[in-house]
């Protein structure tokens, strides 16, 4: 399977950050011919205060975020695994962050709300207080792309390794990991951790990210970038830059077979007392 990972730069305006999102994914159909594509987190709309986000949030299948990637998916008769949707949640003031997968057909085949809430203080003493806007998710999410099993996760999932091997235990050979992270902390931590649970789960691990500057009131805050693909032996056989762009990689399940069979970790797991 063939897969391109689009890295982004959005902002405020969800209408520009949708169009962005789709060129890339034309850009990427043409050039590419991938079987899948996969968003960063929030492409439909990153940065503001709360007001700003629980305005541009939407229902899953009628907002044109969703519309954008099911008609895509459909159009191009690919898999896209959009990133993140800011998703309104009924009768709540607070909004999920979720990943939507869509099939060839453009049929949804995967809902996963984010569930670890990014509420730290930065090195640089920059507050992040995700817990204000965003209402987290429970479910642990899989879904199947021809012959790869893919699990969910969003960006600060990346530091919970119980999180991914839940997924490793539901089956997953893939896992997605859609991301904005932040600049200080991506370039000490991003691929370490990717390819620590890459390594971990003896998946493939394909993370396209944010990357650049956005706006929160009057801050500016930087993303790191450096969208990955990781294999299951944790080599990084794919990877952008800095820049806004497309980056591709193609995945096997001999790979994935081969990795499991030299080190059979799933059988050697222990129950601790």
């Amino acid at each position: 399977m063939k897969i391109s990972l689009i890295q982004m730069n959005s902002g405020q305006d969800k209408t520009a950050n949708i169009a962005a999102a789709s060129a890339l994914i034309e850009q990427a159909v043409a050039e590419e011919r991938p079987d899948w594509i996969g968003l960063p987190e929030c492409f439909d709309f990153l940065g503001g205060q709360r007001a700003d986000k629980q305005e541009a949030a939407e229902i899953l299948g009628e907002g044109p975020a969703y519309r954008a990637m099911q008609d895509l998916a459909r159009r191009h008769r690919i898999f896209i695994h959009a990133g993140s949707i800011l998703e309104k949640v009924p009768g709540e003031s607070r909004i999920h962050n979720t990943t939507v997968v869509f099939d060839r057909d453009g049929n949804e085949i995967a809902r996963y709300r984010k569930i670890h809430i990014f509420d730290i203080t930065a090195p640089d003493g920059t507050q992040y207080r995700e817990s204000a806007s965003f209402k987290p998710g429970e479910a642990v999410v899989t879904y199947k792309a021809e012959d790869f099993t893919f699990g969910c996760a969003i960006c600060y999932d990346l530091r919970f390794p119980y999180l991914f091997a839940a997924l490793a235990e539901k089956g997953a050979d893939v896992i997605a990991l859609p991301a904005a992270f932040t600049l200080l902390t991506g370039k000490d931590h991003w691929e370490v951790l990717c390819r620590a649970r890459a390594i971990e789960t003896e998946t493939y691990f394909c993370a396209p990210a944010q990357t650049g500057l956005h706006q929160v009131g009057n801050e500016s805050r930087a993303t790191y970038g450096h969208s990955l693909v990781v294999d299951p032996w944790g080599h990084v056989i794919a990877r952008a830059s800095d820049g806004v762009g497309i980056v591709s990689a193609r995945i096997a399940r001999q790979r994935v077979e081969k990795v499991r069979a030299q080190i059979p970790v799933a059988e050697h797991k222990v129950k601790l007392r």
